[in-house]
């Protein structure tokens, strides 16, 4: 499913973006007037008719919906997601937030530079430390070119009751011609699953096109 978005700039930089994501997501809607109803429908979508108990998909709504909610309340421009029910009860879920930011009008967008404070952040963090989840680095995507990623393990307070460990991958692509950067950040609470969904977050963030 590839998805076109409206990247809010003038100029001559790019206007609109496009990120594929497998046949199994859904982007969120993000308009407060119908976001409630469509984030339920869809998750209701993906239970296996009355194997799936009341309470974890309410909660799992619940969840959803606060995510959608901060995320326009943040300024996003996508939000996509899966969540799949399993044989054993289990819930494997994950989430992607398309966020633009514009650096200070006094501080350096040079990319390297940027990146500095967060694997000094990293540096400190001590989940995941010494393994792929705990990174910082250039990677090179194939349509845009040189991406800052920063992955790392974070409490996450997805409930609204509570913090939840979740793997991260974050992936800073500059905007041509402009001051902005495109951050593609994907999440997911599956830990014992971390290495799969890393290589499904980097084949994602792989598919970032800009459109003029």
């Amino acid at each position: 499913m590839t998805q076109t978005v409206d990247a809010r700039e003038s100029t001559t930089a790019p206007q609109r973006f496009t990120l594929s994501y497998p046949k199994s997501w859904w982007t969120l809607d993000l308009d407060s007037n119908t976001r409630d109803a469509a984030i339920r429908r869809k998750i209701e979508a993906q239970a296996p008719g009355e194997g799936v108990d009341r309470e974890l998909l309410d909660s799992l709504v619940r969840a959803t919906r606060k995510t959608a909610r901060e995320a326009h309340a943040q300024g996003a421009l996508q939000v996509a997601g899966m969540i799949q029910f399993i044989d054993s009860g289990a819930v494997l879920s994950a989430t992607t937030l398309v966020m633009r930011v514009t650096p200070p009008e006094d501080s350096s967008t040079d990319l390297a530079e940027l990146l500095i404070p967060v694997a000094l952040k990293n540096a400190e963090n001590p989940m995941g430390r010494g393994t792929r989840a705990n990174r910082v680095e250039m990677v090179e995507l194939p349509e845009v070119g040189s991406a800052g990623r920063a992955t790392s393990i974070e409490d996450i307070d997805y409930w609204g009751r509570g913090t939840v460990r979740t793997a991260a991958m974050h992936t800073v692509v500059p905007v041509p011609h402009s001051r902005d950067f495109l951050v593609v950040s994907c999440l997911t609470p599956n830990l014992s699953l971390v290495e799969t969904f890393f290589d499904l977050f980097d084949a994602i963030s792989g598919t970032l096109r800009f459109l003029p």
